[in-house]
């Protein structure tokens, strides 16, 4: 696909990571849950999925999951502008909520949480036929790939 990020190829032998989803959007989030399911089942990583109402939980249940032992998580939301302050509400409570879970855990969130302007602009990153990216894979493969890196530095450091 055109103007995808890196490729990045990992073997998650034995990490365990828990997709979070929310339910809004449905054609948008399930083409962003295959991207990162395909991702995870090649890399051998152990992975399940939890749905959540929408974006704005998706930061403390990211929290629970890697409080009870996942290794890393992938969070996916889609939120489409409207003619209210809401879009900007949830997104920014999305946006730090996962970055807080991420350094308060010491664990990866892989950011899959689609902001739009308008539902093609989804359509066109949620890895169906004829979108242009895959963001549900490439929030998977950031989170694999920071995970090693995490076990790596935590081997090496101290």
């Amino acid at each position: 696909m055109a103007g995808t990020g890196p490729t990045i190829s990992v073997d998650a032998a034995g990490l365990r990571v828990v997709i979070v989803a929310g339910l809004w959007h449905d054609v948008i989030t399930d083409g962003l849950i295959a991207g990162a399911t395909r991702v995870l089942e090649e890399s051998n990583a152990e992975f399940s999925l939890v749905r959540v109402p929408g974006s704005f939980e998706l930061p403390v249940t990211c929290k629970v999951a890697l409080d009870s032992g996942a290794d890393a998580v992938v969070a996916l939301g889609v939120i489409i502008r409207g003619g209210t302050p809401h879009f900007d509400f949830v997104s920014n409570a999305a946006t730090d909520g996962l970055t807080r879970v991420a350094l308060d855990t010491g664990k990866p969130v892989g950011f899959g949480v689609l902001t739009l302007d308008d539902e093609q602009q989804g359509l066109d990153r949620a890895g169906l036929p004829g979108s242009k990216e895959d963001k549900g894979a490439e929030a998977a493969s950031a989170a694999l790939a920071t995970a090693l890196v995490l076990q790596e530095l935590r081997g090496h450091i101290g």
